[in-house]
């Protein structure tokens, strides 16, 4: 018997048995009900693959395709989350704390089953049919298994198969023969927005009028943006002295409803001699990390994904490590070649969603203080094996945001200003800003006050400059990899950086922080709060978790000055400050980002501005450990966190010799041919 047919063999016994489930009674209360469940769940998605494989749902109306998508996720929507076996908390009150948690990691794992249906994914779909039925073997008969029984079943799930969903995580990224999103932008009719359903992602209005409103916009429009895109991408590479003609593929990460906008730059990269490589943010638990990584709908409740964000606490032990360094080191070998004419991923974010303040969830999976290192460690590693085949120094990376009409009854004007803003005059800012680099190329350190609520008191340490004429500490950043315009940033040297960070409101990756204060101790976070939660310990926990990563400390890795005003008014008269990406919020004030340089991986790059001073501010004391041992040099994250210009008191350069040179005060520009920067925010109070 070849692979195959015992594959199908598995398969039809596997169906045959779920259909059989649903007319069973023989399991105990109080689980009878989710196995029921469950296994409905699961012939719905029998039965999706087979339309799917039929051509039977590209048949369907928009309104027949609208119903069957919100039928697949309902489950797990707001207003069905509490009482729905995905939820840590209601699986645990009705199955018991000890199997219910387990349970509803089962039940969320399967939810994969989705996009597996629409993708065709026969292996995939075939191992989360044999995981249910392992598990329901325990449970016939009456008998109540241990929540050790149950566990291991999951355990092992997860560890034998580690080597065939890590392969091919890495392929997806790597392989552009796996097309399934590319041939959907390529050859799908967008202006029949049923095309957005046959992704397999949820779908809401939001998406489809993001997508009809694009398609109202004229091909002339949708090229620039196109454009604007594509061509950050590559000025990344002459702007850093990398070779772009040495690669063959570009990762394309953007969320649904942009489709005409993607086969636009789709076609330009082409014309640069790249091919789009488009993959799905992670499903298995496996390869999922803590933010979505790949194309993606509609997030149908960032609750549930909250709740679930440590359920690798059930498996993460010393093995699993091991065994998935093993993968991923495997699996970058067989594709080394795929893996090196890679050529970074270009990013299209979102903004304007309503932002997500997550409640806590007593029964949600916690990771041990050994598991937090474990972690930490792992991805530290997982971070060393992808550079040795996508090498930081040979691939660069661009991002772009734009919002969508969540933000409100203005989304067309605030997209035509986001177009502007995402346009603005390239070569004024780069003047405006060598004004500013001039400036600060004259300190040893740099003063940051706050000011009213703000408590904000912080000196940043920089590097010394032994040829001033030639170096400089500061990137004069315009809009190539990191469109829009607006910022001057530098890696701080961690001695002598002291202080305390304070900023009254303020999201970072989707989760909104009430008076988040760090206090850094020679460049490294010593103490950390905020004003979420009720307990110290719990607004503690929250920043450990998303802001540090479960690491002890993180240095500040970058800081900056943003000078992007016409953002920063764009924001204040529509309202949206709150809804700004981090990408275009960074340019609206002064930023500091704690975890790895903005250098990272390519330290040994030399980088050079416009007017030809290299800049050698590149490394800090925690980066330089690569010399000796590249495991204490990396952190795997970069969190910027910004202070806009109404909470900003002062910025003063401080020189040597004990004089302030004064660049900000009281939010405004002061620095002699600065004073335009001022128009925009002067607009604000007529």
């Amino acid at each position: 018997m070849s692979v195959d047919e015992l594959a199908k063999e598995r398969y039809d016994l596997a169906v045959e048995r779920i259909r059989e489930i649903r007319e069973e009674k023989t399991v105990a209360e109080p689980y009878l009900d989710f196995f029921t469940k469950t296994a409905g769940f699961l012939e719905e998605m029998i039965c999706l693959r087979n339309r799917v494989e039929t051509g039977e749902m590209k048949k369907l109306s928009l309104e027949e395709l609208r119903l069957e998508n919100t039928g697949y996720y309902q489950d797990i929507l707001p207003e069905n989350y509490p009482t729905s076996y995905s939820s840590p908390d209601y699986a645990a009150k009705i199955l018991g704390e000890d199997l219910g948690v387990l349970l509803s990691f089962l039940y969320t794992e399967l939810r994969g089953m989705i996009v597996y249906a629409w993708e065709q994914k026969e292996w995939d779909f075939l191992v989360e049919l044999e995981l249910f039925l392992q598990v329901y073997s325990e449970f016939e008969d009456g008998e109540v298994p241990t929540r050790e029984n149950v566990r291991k079943i999951l355990y092992w799930y997860v560890n034998d198969y580690c080597q065939e969903m890590v392969e091919e995580r890495i392929r997806q990224a790597v392989d552009p023969a796996l097309d399934f999103a590319v041939k959907i932008i390529k050859d799908a009719d967008l202006t029949d927005l049923r095309y957005l359903y046959q992704f397999g992602e949820y779908v809401t209005e939001e998406e489809e009028k993001t997508a009809a409103f694009l398609n109202t916009l004229p091909e002339e429009e949708i090229t620039a943006m196109a454009r604007t895109y594509t061509e950050g991408y590559r000025i990344g590479f002459i702007a850093t002295g990398k070779d772009l003609s040495r690669k063959k593929t570009v990762n394309i990460r953007y969320v649904l409803g942009f489709e005409r906008m993607i086969r636009a730059a789709i076609t330009q990269f082409e014309r640069m001699g790249l091919q789009p490589v488009i993959y799905r943010s992670a499903v298995h638990m496996v390869n999922k990390g803590l933010h979505r990584i790949g194309y993606y709908g509609a997030i149908p409740n960032p609750q549930f994904d909250y709740d679930h964000r440590n359920d690798i606490a059930l498996y993460l032990d010393d093995d699993f490590v091991s065994r998935k360094l093993r993968a991923t080191r495997g699996a970058y070998e067989t594709y080394k070649e795929l893996a090196g004419v890679h050529a970074g991923p270009a990013v299209v974010e979102i903004f304007g969603e309503r932002p997500f303040v997550p409640e806590t969830c007593e029964y949600a999976m916690k990771l041990t203080e050994k598991q937090q290192k474990l972690k930490v460690h792992m991805q530290n590693e997982i971070g060393q094996i992808t550079n040795r085949y996508i090498k930081g120094e040979e691939r660069s990376f661009t991002i772009i945001a734009y919002p969508v009409p969540a933000i409100g009854d203005q989304f067309e004007e605030i997209f035509r200003e986001t177009v502007k803003i995402n346009t603005l005059d390239y070569n004024l800012y780069q003047q405006i800003q060598q004004k500013l680099i001039d400036a600060l190329d004259l300190g040893t350190s740099v003063h940051i006050l706050g000011k009213g609520e703000n408590r904000t008191d912080l000196r940043v340490q920089l590097h010394k400059l032994e040829d001033p004429e030639k170096q400089t500490n500061f990137e004069n950043c315009v809009a190539d990899v990191n469109i829009p315009v607006g910022e001057v940033f530098t890696s701080p040297k961690l001695m002598g950086t002291n202080g305390k960070l304070h900023v009254t409101k303020v999201y970072l990756n989707e989760l909104q922080y009430q008076n988040l204060e760090l206090v850094f101790t020679d460049g490294k976070i010593t103490e950390y709060s905020c004003t979420n939660f009720d307990s110290e310990e719990e607004n503690k926990k929250y920043i450990r978790e998303n802001i540090l990563y479960h690491h002890p400390t993180l240095p500040m890795g970058e800081f900056a000055i943003g000078t992007n005003t016409t953002a920063y008014r764009v924001a204040r008269e529509y309202g949206i400050e709150a809804k700004l990406p981090i990408l275009i919020a960074e340019k609206t004030g002064p930023h500091f980002a704690v975890g790895d340089t903005c250098y990272s991986w390519a330290e040994d790059t030399k980088v050079y501005n416009p007017d030809g001073k290299e800049i050698i501010a590149r490394d800090n004391e925690v980066s330089i450990l690569r010399k000796e041992d590249v495991s204490k040099a990396y952190l795997g994250c970069h969190t910027d966190i910004t202070i806009p210009y109404d909470e900003l008191g002062a910025i003063l350069v401080e020189t040597a010799d004990g004089r302030e040179i004064p660049l900000i005060q009281d939010g405004r520009f002061v620095l002699a041919g600065t004073e335009e920067l001022n128009k925009e925010l002067d607009a604000l109070e007529k």
